[in-house]
C-alpha cells in the first residue's frame, strides 16, 4: 500500500478543493454499471436526514455502459491522485457496491487511511477485505442503506472497522508483495534445478 494513504492525511485541501463542507460518504467508481451506482440512491437518501452526504468521486468514460440513475449521490467528478488520501480519511465511511471488482484497492486505500469500509460480498472483495468491512449483497439496497448508515454513524462499529482496516492495509504493503514474489520466484527456480 502506497505510504500516502495513512490516518494522517490531512482531508482540508481536499475538501477545500472539492467544496465538501458537511460530513461525508465516500465512493469512488467510473459511472459503469457493474458498479452499481444507482443502489446508493437509497443509503444517499437515509444518509441526508442525518446531515450525511453521499458523494461519488470518478468520471463518465464512454466505452462503459451508463450506470442507471443514482439520484442524490453527489458527483465530484475526476479527483486528482493527490486529493485521495485526504478524501478518504475526511470520509465518515467509505462504500463500494460494485457487482465485480479484480481486486477492490480502493477499499484497501480507504482502510489505511482509517476509514470504516461498507463492500460488496462478491467478486474479489470479500477476500481483499477480509473481515475488516460489512460485505452486504450489492443488489440489496435496504442491507446496503443500513451497512452505509452503522460504517457513517455507530460509534463502536465505527472504531472496530477501522482498527480492524488499518491492521488489513497494513498486510499489503509493496514491500510485502514484493517479498512475495521473490520468494514464489525462488521457489519455482529451485523446483527446476536454477
Amino acid at each position: 500500500m502506497d505510504a500516502r494513504f495513512a490516518p494522517g492525511a490531512d482531508p482540508a485541501p481536499a475538501a477545500r478543493r472539492l467544496g465538501l463542507s458537511r460530513p461525508y460518504v465516500l465512493t469512488i467508481a467510473t459511472d459503469d454499471r457493474r458498479k452499481n451506482l444507482e443502489k446508493l440512491a437509497p443509503a444517499a437518501a437515509a444518509l441526508a436526514r442525518d446531515g450525511i452526504e453521499l458523494v461519488w468521486a470518478g468520471d463518465r468514460r464512454p466505452y462503459f455502459a451508463a450506470a442507471a440513475d443514482s439520484a442524490g449521490v453527489r458527483s465530484l467528478g475526476y479527483v486528482d491522485d493527490a486529493d485521495l488520501p485526504g478524501l478518504y480519511a475526511g470520509a465518515q465511511a467509505f462504500v463500494l457496491a460494485s457487482r465485480y471488482e479484480g481486486f477492490g484497492l480502493t477499499c484497501l486505500e480507504a482502510m489505511a487511511c482509517g476509514t470504516p469500509v461498507v463492500a460488496s460480498n462478491r467478486a474479489a472483495l470479500p477476500e481483499t477485505c477480509g473481515d475488516a468491512a460489512l460485505l452486504v449483497d450489492p443488489d440489496d439496497g435496504e442491507a446496503l442503506t443500513r451497512a452505509v448508515g452503522i460504517a457513517a454513524g455507530d460509534a463502536a462499529a465505527r472504531g472496530a472497522l477501522r482498527a480492524a482496516g488499518l491492521r488489513r492495509a497494513a498486510q499489503f504493503s509493496w514491500d510485502r508483495t514484493a517479498e512475495r514474489v521473490d520468494a514464489l520466484l525462488t521457489s519455482v527456480a529451485d523446483a527446476h534445478g536454477g
